[in-house]
C-alpha cells in the first residue's frame, strides 16, 4: 500500500531498543515538525480552501501525538532532549529542483510530506510488531494508522492539485531517490535515519 521500493531493515528494531529515550526524543521532534509543515502550508497556500481545512485538523492531530510521545518520554522519569538534525529529510529534500510555478510548489512539499508519512507509517509498523516492550508496540500501532491516513492525503492532494499523471511520475521517481538514500540508513536510533 506504502509503495516504498525498500523496506526498513528490521534490525533497525534492535537499534531502537538499545536507545529508547532517543528514538522517543527524535519522535517528539518527528510530530512537531509535522504540525510545524501543516502550519506552513495553510501560510504558503491560503488559497486551497480544502487544503486548509485538512491542515488546521493535522495541525491539532499532531500536536495531539506530540503531547502523547512527550508523556511516553515523562512517564520514564526522562526529560526531552535537544533536536537533532534528520539526515533522512535533509537528503530528501534535495531531489526536487528549487522554484517553479506556484502548484509546482505544492505538488513537491505534498509529495515530500506523503512520502516522510509514509516512511514514518512502515518504521511504525515495524516497531509495532517487533518491540519487546508490548505497551511501546501498542502505542506505535495506534500511530501507524495515522501516519497510513496522512500519507494517503498528501498524495491525494498533490494528485488533486498537479496533473495525475506527471504527478505520478514524480512520485515513482522519488519513491527510487528515496530508496538510494535508505540504503545508507537503518543503522541510528532515529524515525527516520
Amino acid at each position: 500500500m506504502l509503495g516504498l521500493k525498500l523496506p526498513t531493515d528490521p534490525r533497525w528494531v534492535n537499534i531502537v531498543e538499545k536507545n529508547i529515550e532517543d528514538i522517543l526524543t527524535d519522535h517528539a521532534y518527528c510530530e512537531q515538525k509535522a504540525t510545524s509543515t501543516a502550519i506552513s502550508l495553510i501560510v504558503s497556500f491560503p488559497e486551497y480552501t480544502e487544503l486548509v481545512q485538512e491542515m488546521v485538523a493535522l495541525v491539532k492531530e499532531e500536536i495531539s501525538h506530540f503531547k502523547m510521545v512527550h508523556d511516553k518520554i515523562l512517564e520514564n522519569g526522562w526529560l526531552l532532549g535537544r533536536d537533532r538534525k534528520d539526515d533522512y529529510v535533509i537528503q530528501l529534500l534535495t531531489f526536487f529542483p528549487k522554484g517553479g510555478s506556484r502548484t509546482t510548489q505544492l505538488v513537491h512539499r505534498l509529495l515530500y510530506a506523503a512520502l516522510i508519512e509514509a516512511r514514518s507509517c512502515e518504521r511504525f509498523r515495524l516497531l509495532s510488531e517487533e518491540l519487546e516492550d508490548k505497551e511501546l508496540a501498542e502505542f506505535y500501532r495506534k500511530l501507524m494508522v495515522s501516519e497510513a491516513n496522512h500519507y494517503t492525503m498528501f498524495l491525494g492532494f498533490a494528485r488533486q492539485y498537479g496533473d495525475r499523471k506527471e504527478v505520478d511520475i514524480k512520485w515513482n521517481e522519488l519513491l527510487e531517490f528515496e530508496a538510494q538514500i535508505m540504503k545508507d540508513l537503518s543503522k541510528k536510533e532515529t524515525i527516520h535515519g
